[in-house]
């Protein structure tokens, strides 16, 4: 029962912010900051990670990325950091998708590191390329996900825009 009035009441509170009049779903100037957990990795478990990203024209925004993948004894110790540069581009006036849903699309150059035992570990460079969608409930306030970036095959989220 208290679960259900937890869960009521929150959908309130996100039905009545997201009643609010919207701006842009992304613009020049923007920030955007994402926290997320990624699934689909190929080593059984979970990774944690977080972009940034300045709006620095009215379709592109760049900034960075760090995800953490912890590995279980099957895989060795230790676990894999990657840290990246990233760039996307901003569909949203192209696809006419509205004033709640962000689609982007980017590029990542970035640094793997796995100092653990088990298969050696590694260290390099990566490139990476992205596709996701920030779904604004609030002006600031959202819903990430995105595909083939950082640590997992699927990283869900949450996103603030300052």
């Amino acid at each position: 029962m208290k679960k259900l009035l937890t869960f009521s009441a929150l959908l309130a509170v996100l039905l009545t912010v997201s009643s609010k009049s919207f701006s842009q779903a992304y613009k020049q100037g923007d920030n955007l900051l994402n926290g997320t957990v990624g699934l689909g990795n190929g080593f059984g478990s979970l990774s944690l990670g977080g972009s940034f990203e300045h709006g620095f024209t009215e379709t592109i925004s760049a900034g960075g990325s760090v995800d953490y993948l912890g590995l279980g004894t099957a895989y060795g110790t230790g676990g894999l950091l990657y840290i990246a540069a990233r760039g996307s581009f901003h569909a949203g006036e192209l696809l006419k998708a509205g004033d709640k849903l962000d689609p982007y699309i980017g590029l990542g150059l970035g640094y793997l590191s796995w100092p653990g035992t088990g298969f050696g570990g590694a260290s390099g460079v990566f490139f990476q390329g992205h596709l996701g969608a920030r779904y604004w409930f609030a002006d600031n306030l959202g819903g990430v996900a995105e595909i083939g970036a950082g640590a997992a095959t699927l990283k869900v989220g949450v996103a603030l825009k300052f």
